[in-house]
């Protein structure tokens, strides 16, 4: 149950609706202040992604979900971040959106672009959702957490999982590496999924400003392993060119 102010669940634990719009379920130990990425990353990826850096990748998701999906169905983002990728399928498809995150400063932004969806704060782990809720799901690049994914897609739904391919960032990764090497495309373990069609997706970017390429930076896992002579000749770059390539795994339950 909910209405404009809380949100209820049959055992009668209820929780309070944000100014913003979205509601926090996670527990009181784990509120989402403390966990996932901060305000300052939020806000960065959000205006990097807003550029349209990665609108092929966008555009291939809703093309996904407008074939795999119908008027009306329920359509969740899981680890939406700061909700690019969900604003931008619900321009597009008139579906009831939903997407959650486990940083709240990523579902506050998501939830400020006042789109046609509902977002929450929650764990990957423990999704709440019922079983079998959700037509259709994507997960792009975050964790996977097959039994939890299982559970809340349908019997006839999909989902949409997004990993680098094999020359993505490598214009990047030539900069900071003395030896840059190409992703290997492997494949989260996927039990009780089956992969039911591969899509390749790939185009180039040209960023003209430092800001916009620590933007990448931060974005990336790399920001985490670079070494010290890495960082410094990114730090001297004022524009930066890159392929970037994704492989979106279509899934349904095997």
């Amino acid at each position: 149950m909910r209405d404009n102010r809380t949100w209820a669940c049959e055992s009668r634990h209820s929780y309070d609706v944000a100014k913003e719009g979205y509601v926090n379920l996670l527990s009181a130990q784990k509120s989402g202040d403390m966990t996932g990425d901060n305000k300052e990353m939020a806000r960065s990826r959000r205006d990097f992604l807003n550029k349209g850096y990665y609108e092929p990748l966008a555009q291939a998701v809703t093309q996904s979900l407008a074939q795999y999906s119908a008027h009306g169905d329920s359509v969740l983002d899981i680890c939406c971040g700061e909700g690019y990728y969900t604003a931008y399928a619900a321009e597009k498809l008139n579906r009831r959106f939903y997407g959650f995150d486990l940083s709240k400063s990523m579902v506050r932004l998501a939830a400020k672009r006042k789109i046609s969806a509902q977002f929450f704060v929650a764990n990957i782990a423990a999704i709440p959702i019922r079983d079998g809720a959700v037509k259709a799901a994507f997960h792009l690049f975050a964790p996977f957490h097959a039994a939890e994914f299982r559970r809340v897609i349908s019997d006839d739904g999909v989902l949409l999982s997004a990993i680098p391919g094999r020359d993505h960032l490598i214009g990047l990764k030539e900069v900071l590496y003395d030896t840059p090497y190409l992703n290997d495309e492997k494949e989260p373990q996927a039990e009780g999924f089956k992969v039911f069609e591969r899509i390749r997706v790939q185009g180039e970017i040209s960023l003209d400003s430092r800001e916009d390429i620590d933007a990448l930076f931060r974005m990336t896992p790399y920001y985490y392993h670079t070494p010290s002579r890495g960082m410094k000749r990114l730090e001297e770059r004022d524009s930066l060119s890159t392929p970037i390539d994704f492989v979106i795994i279509v899934y349904k339950k095997a």
